[in-house]
């Protein structure tokens, strides 16, 4: 396994500059994205790209994955691109638990999300987390006590099945109306722990700007490897940066 990270396509230690001729999460019209693979990796050549990552979002009803990873193995054989499957999957549990398709066998790796916030009852939006906040329901602390926590166990599980990744790092703090001065060292310390040990990569996505400046500085220290991630729904998005330039 150590071999296979060490191969990842844009991986950077924390004193290197991020590789950005490599592009770790791009979407494609099986899920989220508007555009075929074929336009994609077009689009990813002209931005003068080496590399890219497909991470199209997957759940547990998804039937296209062998489509999807044939889609990718035919672009392969037409570009000197790197062109690598993956895929996006969700933590819908406390425990980490993911929603994973049914055969993940053509995938490569998998990029962890944590869209909302799984808690006892079941998943919980931005929106009603933000009530929650408004009434006292919840602290501020908890949502971030509990967001670091899911995404520890949501790594954890899945590097059990493909080298990880983790989109958009703790993005949901900014869609609930929280700065991320509510992360304290100790939280930041347990992710980055985390990241270290499961071999995870973060991806510092352009399209969501997560995460933070401050959260990008404290991981780094804390040598966590970092890459760029477009998360571009267009092809005319892959390679293209202006954030993670900033950062």
């Amino acid at each position: 396994m150590s071999a296979e990270r060490e191969s990842v396509i844009g991986v950077v230690s924390a004193v290197d500059a991020l590789d950005l001729t490599a592009d770790a999460h791009v979407h494609t019209g099986f899920s989220a994205g508007r555009d075929a693979v074929g336009v994609v990796v077009s689009a990813a050549d002209l931005a003068g790209l080496s590399a890219i990552t497909f991470a199209d979002q997957v759940g547990p009803d998804t039937t296209w994955i062998s489509a999807y990873a044939d889609s990718v193995r035919r672009a392969q054989r037409r570009t000197e691109l790197t062109l690598r499957i993956a895929a996006e999957v969700e933590v819908v549990r406390p425990d980490g638990w993911l929603a994973l398709p049914p055969d993940i066998s053509s995938l490569e790796a998998l990029s962890v999300a944590v869209s909302r916030l799984p808690m006892a009852g079941g998943v919980v939006g931005p929106r009603d987390v933000r009530a929650m906040l408004t009434t006292g329901r919840i602290t501020a602390d908890q949502v971030a006590e509990e967001l670091v926590s899911v995404t520890v166990r949501g790594i954890e599980r899945a590097s059990r099945y493909a080298p990880t990744q983790l989109a958009r790092p703790l993005g949901l703090l900014a869609q609930v109306g929280l700065d991320d001065a509510v992360l304290s060292p100790d939280l930041i310390g347990a992710l980055a722990a985390a990241c270290r040990e499961t071999g995870t990569l973060v991806e510092i996505s352009e399209s969501w700007r997560s995460p933070s400046p401050r959260v990008v500085a404290m991981l780094r220290a804390s040598e966590v490897a970092m890459v760029p991630a477009s998360d571009a729904r267009y092809a005319t998005e892959v390679g293209h940066w202006q954030y993670v330039r900033r950062v």
